[in-house]
Order: structure tokens, then sequence, then C-alpha cells
């Protein structure tokens, strides 16, 4: 359970100061899509990191039990995907980028899964 707590206040971290940069308008989500597609050093990079840290979560925390901490072994095999998906065909992955025309509902999701991250990593 300890890794579990400490995973969830890095990830409640970075979510919530992801979420809140892009609530204030000083990230803009669509210009980073496309400067990170039209970058194939940065995508390869993206895509090594994104497999990396997959990895890591799934060898370290593949725990499948019915509390929050599933979520937490959901977002690793969800990185892991990421990464071998861009790093083997980018072009798929790119094919996404539409999702993203709306920023808003991604901005409150990434808010709540930090703030989601932060309870159980800080208060619970």
């Amino acid at each position: 359970m300890e890794l579990s707590i400490f995973i969830a206040k890095m990830l409640g971290l970075a979510y919530l100061a992801i979420g809140f940069n892009m609530w204030s308008g000083k990230m803009n989500i669509k210009k980073i899509l496309e400067e990170y597609e039209n970058c194939s050093a940065l995508t390869y990079l993206g895509g090594a990191m994104s497999l990396i840290i997959g990895m890591l979560l799934i060898e370290y925390h593949n725990i499948w039990v019915k509390d929050w901490t599933v979520v937490i072994t959901i977002i690793g095999w969800v990185a892991t995907l990421k990464g071998v998906l861009l790093l083997a065909n980018p072009k798929f992955v790119f094919r996404f980028k539409n999702c993203y025309k709306n920023t808003k509902p991604w901005v409150i999701f990434i808010i709540i899964l930090g703030l989601f991250f932060a309870y159980y990593g800080f208060l619970n």
C-alpha cells in the first residue's frame, strides 16, 4: 500500500499541475499536439518515456483489486499501450488528435483525476 500511496502522490501532483496549467490558458494543448506530431524525435522520446513509465507501473504495481489502486494499474497499461503505439505506428495515434478539439472536458477530467490521486495520496 505504501507504493500505491507514493504513486498516487506523484500522479496527483502531476495531474493537478497539468490540469490547472491548461485551465489557466497558459498551456495550449492543440499547439502542443501539432508540434508533437511534426517532430519525429519528440514523438519517439514521448513514446519511449510512456513505454518505460508504463512498464515500471505494470512491473511494480500490477494490482487488480476492487479499490482505488486499480486505477494506477490501468494507467500503467494505458501508458504502455500508448508507448508501443507511438513507437510502432505514430500515425495511428495521431488519428485521435481530433478528440482534443474541445479541451474543456479534458481539463476537467485531468483535474478530477489529480484530485482523486491527491486525496488517496495525501489525505487518506
